[in-house]
């Protein structure tokens, strides 16, 4: 059972990868031709809920970036409670390795842009862009290779990209909140608690739970911490044991949830993200402090990070490679971490504000082209070291 939802999982993500690059390069496509004025009309379209006295106004963008992408931290929060509990992330033996790797690569990537961009304090807001590994994107050019993929070599994969996600939802809580609100944080804080009291008493339905995380929702939208993380709060309250033979309430969330936010939330969230003006590019373009702060992050910094700390847990005794794994397969998905896309444009557009138009385009050039040499220099690595190790077992 545990090695067909591993397989069914994998499917899912390789699946999406294919459709955020889909989405990526139809933005590309539709910022530059004829259409961009109507891509800037849709992503400007205001949107507006009012219930009384309470009035949600925003733009179509930030519905999706607030709205839509709190369900993708939802699942993202389900599928952590459910590692931790019973999956890769309870086992001691198994996590030390990616934790350590997922720290360094955290780490080192936002060494290497805050010494790119020193003595900008605006570009230094973006600090945390490279630190990012898109999971979706990084297991999609694995599946390329087939069976050749040892599967601990993919399970370390996806453990270091789920550690890597808890530290980018730590990170937007501590560096990306601003202008907090007193009443709307105790309003969370209500519904926080009676999340609790739900769980506590064993209640298994999943309607009270939904309706108080939408009250979460709406109070931590207007506290100025980033709507989001609602999201992430609401999972770890969702049952996962009830006693019950039948699916727990959380497992079947999560089950129905995925292929939602994989086909549907995520490559939105990519087409409305990624649209970069290609007039007027260049060389130059490329080598200004931010998108070279943020590429070299993720191709050069990633990598280093990854590599470099799992090489020290291992040699230091910490931990140990894994199976039928080599250091060249692990150097080759060092590389592969260093696909950013979808975590590093949800940090990107925290990190800098939409009126500054080219800082948003500087940050989104820079997030493409590390993502991109990490992706090709990441495939072509493993393709000739997994042939290789074929070979030697035949």
């Amino acid at each position: 059972m545990v090695m067909n939802a591993l397989r069914e999982f994998l499917r899912l993500e390789s699946a999406s990868g294919i459709l955020l690059l889909i989405a990526a390069v139809l933005a590309m496509a539709v910022e530059n031709s004829a259409a961009r004025p109507l891509y800037g009309a849709l992503l400007g379209t205001p949107v507006e809920v009012r219930i009384g006295a309470l009035e949600i106004a925003k733009p179509l963008l930030l519905w999706v970036n607030d709205g839509l992408m709190a369900a993708f931290f939802f699942l993202v929060g389900l599928e952590l409670k459910r590692e931790i509990l019973q999956g890769e992330l309870s086992d001691r033996s198994q996590i030390t390795l990616p934790v350590l790797a997922a720290i360094g690569g955290m780490l080192v990537p936002a060494l290497v842009y805050v010494a790119i961009n020193r003595g900008d304090a605006a570009a230094l807001r973006g600090w945390a862009i490279p630190s990012a590994t898109d999971i979706a994107f990084a297991l999609g050019v694995l599946s390329l290779l087939g069976k050749r993929v040892p599967t601990a070599l993919k399970l370390f994969l996806m453990t270091l990209a789920i550690i890597d996600d808890i530290g980018a939802i730590a990170i937007i809580a501590l560096f990306y909140t601003e202008g907090l609100s007193t009443t709307s944080l105790l309003i969370a804080l209500a519904a926080f608690g009676v999340l609790f009291l739900m769980n506590r008493r064993g209640v298994v339905s999943l309607f009270p739970y939904l309706a108080v995380g939408l009250i979460l929702w709406v109070a931590v939208l207007k506290s100025g911490v980033h709507a989001t993380l609602a999201g992430v709060m609401l999972a770890l309250f969702i049952p996962l044991r009830t006693g019950r033979p039948d699916a727990s309430p959380l497992e079947r969330l999560e089950h129905d949830l995925h292929p939602t936010v994989a086909y549907g939330i995520l490559p939105l969230f990519a087409f409305m993200n990624t649209g970069v003006p290609l007039d007027g590019l260049s060389w130059d373009s490329f080598t200004r402090s931010v998108p070279l702060g943020i590429a070299l992050g993720l191709f050069l910094g990633k990598q280093v990070g990854v590599f470099g700390f799992s090489w020290l847990a291992i040699r230091l005794g910490f931990a140990r490679l894994p199976e039928r794994c080599t250091w060249s397969a692990l150097y080759g998905v060092s590389l592969l971490c260093g696909i950013g896309f979808t975590m590093s444009l949800f940090i990107g557009s925290l990190a800098f504000d939409a009126s500054d138009a080219s800082r948003m385009v500087d940050g989104r050039l820079g997030i493409l082209s590390g993502s991109l040499l990490s992706a090709l220099a990441g495939y072509c690595v493993l393709r000739v070291v997994l042939r290789q190790a074929r070979g030697d077992a035949s």
